[in-house]
């Protein structure tokens, strides 16, 4: 009977799917099944990790030495060698074989090929990594987001101009506003799974504007159910900054005749109050028509010098200017208006006047924009009593500064990051979106700059930097050459 058990446990130890084999305690092989031998050869006198990995030391991370050391079952994953070269993932577990005491005399390694199974699970990690550098490198803004409109996952493009933060809204992230925006192509896409495409205006972390299209299409589970939304934003900043000029005065045409209309409506009445007082010998109603008229002709005339700012790039006419006499010409031309709207304008210059070199009509032009919409910001702000628009002169070594500030409506985060946009406005119908941009760019045609600073229901500061010596222009490369050329013929 005990001959039969051994034959019979003989034919089980050789026939089990895998390799075993019997170490003792100095890791001598003592035992092994065919499937050990036909990959790995003889077995006699020598040691697992001469048979194993055909190294000439023990492994230093043993699972049979283990074994031996606490008596428990151990299991590892390893790379062994066959005898004809191949490599061999396998999946190793030791179990301890006792004595009559209970001391363990031997133990048995079991390790079953898991090479396919391997295989599988480096191709699977290599296609996680090839589909993250897609992910990573796609030249556009890629996000993730939930139901609650939370970023979950962000390519690398995302997170260097947006600064994104992992559970952050989207709409604080783009757009640092504090409510959801409307249209949210995002949301829609949850509702009804489709694919949604809109065009926004973002803003960098670095404070840039970028215009973006957007692109949505639903991720859905092994159920079928959206789970997230994936949201790819393509910068076409360029695009719109190339858009032909004569389609942008187009725009500007359309947006503005409400205005022109106006202003030609209130001059008609300024010329009907002149006639009909020099008719009646009436001094005061001519007065009174004369001051209309020449103040809607200077509108009318800041609102063409815009256009024609905007229409057509050109250089600056240098002259001297005083900056104490700019701006009491401006606080004179300004001040009727002021006074009609209740608002108070005062005027604060610097004690040592400083003369700059700039054109006389573009800073004309900027800082009765920028007054304008400081007046206009206090014109519509219905929660405080007493309004006040102050302009400041400050002088510095290289520079003159100017400042208009208000105590008007102010702005939120985003129309402040919005303020000098092309036909951007926050007065709705009643703005034409241009003036603050023409602003800013005579300031950038000086070599200046005009900084905002305002808060929503507090107020605005305009910070207008200009140096007052004008920037010498680098030559351009077609006039280097051509000098280049007539030095050579001469």
């Amino acid at each position: 009977m005990e001959n039969l058990r051994r034959r019979y446990s003989d034919k089980i130890f050789d026939a089990i799917p895998g390799y075993i084999s019997v170490q003792n305690r100095e890791l001598r092989l003592t035992a092994a099944n065919d499937a050990f031998r036909k990959d790995f050869g003889d077995i006699e006198g020598r040691y697992c990790y001469q048979v194993y990995k055909q190294r000439p030391e023990k492994c230093e991370n043993c699972p049979v030495e283990r074994t031996f050391h606490d008596g428990q079952k151990h299991q590892s994953e390893e790379i062994v060698r066959t005898i004809d070269g191949r490599e061999v993932h396998v999946l190793v577990n030791t179990t301890p074989i006792r004595n009559d005491s209970g001391e363990v005399t031997d133990v048995i390694e079991m390790s079953t090929d898991i090479t396919e199974l391997k295989n599988l699970q480096i191709q699977l990690t290599e296609s996680r990594q090839r589909y993250r550098q897609l992910f990573e490198e796609v030249p556009c803004f890629i996000s993730i987001q939930d139901r609650d409109l939370r970023i979950i996952e962000a390519n690398r493009l995302h997170r260097e101009a947006f600064g994104t933060s992992y559970g952050s809204k989207c709409y604080e992230v783009y757009k640092h506003r504090t409510e959801e925006c409307y249209p949210c192509v995002v949301k829609k896409t949850f509702e009804d799974g489709d694919t949604h495409i809109h065009e926004e205006v973002v803003t960098s972390k670095a404070g840039v504007k970028i215009n973006v299209l957007v692109f949505t299409m639903p991720i859905k589970d092994q159920n079928g159910e959206i789970e997230s939304v994936i949201e790819m934003s393509t910068d076409i900043t360029q695009i719109r900054q190339l858009q032909s000029k004569l389609e942008s005065i187009g725009l500007l045409i359309s947006s503005i005749s409400h205005g022109l209309k106006g202003l030609l409506s209130s001059l008609d009445g300024g010329f009907y109050l002149v006639n009909t007082g020099l008719e009646k010998n009436n001094e005061e109603r001519v007065k009174k028509g004369w001051e209309i008229a020449q103040r809607n002709v200077e509108r009318i005339r800041s609102m063409v010098l815009d256009i024609l700012y905007y229409a057509k790039d050109r250089e600056p006419n240098w002259e001297s200017i005083s900056a104490a006499e700019m701006t009491k010409e401006i606080h004179g031309i300004m001040l009727s208006k002021a006074e009609n709207l209740n608002v108070k304008l005062e005027l604060i210059n610097d004690k040592e006047d400083e003369v700059f070199e700039a054109d006389r009509k573009a800073v004309h032009s900027m800082l009765v924009n920028l007054v304008e919409n400081s007046l206009d910001a206090c014109r519509v702000d219905d929660k405080k009593g007493d309004h006040k628009v102050t302009v400041v002169t400050r002088n510095s070594p290289d520079y003159v500064e100017f400042e208009i500030s208000d105590n008007g409506i102010g702005m939120d985060r985003e129309t402040r990051e919005k303020a000098f946009s092309l036909f951007f406005s926050s007065k709705g119908t009643e703005g034409t979106g241009l003036g603050l941009f023409i602003a800013n760019k005579i300031a950038q045609e000086h070599g200046g700059s005009i900084k905002v600073e305002s808060e929503a229901n507090v107020g605005t500061r305009f910070h207008v930097k200009l140096p007052k010596k004008r920037l010498e222009k680098e030559p351009e490369i077609s006039e280097i050459a051509v000098g280049k050329d007539e030095e050579d013929e001469e």
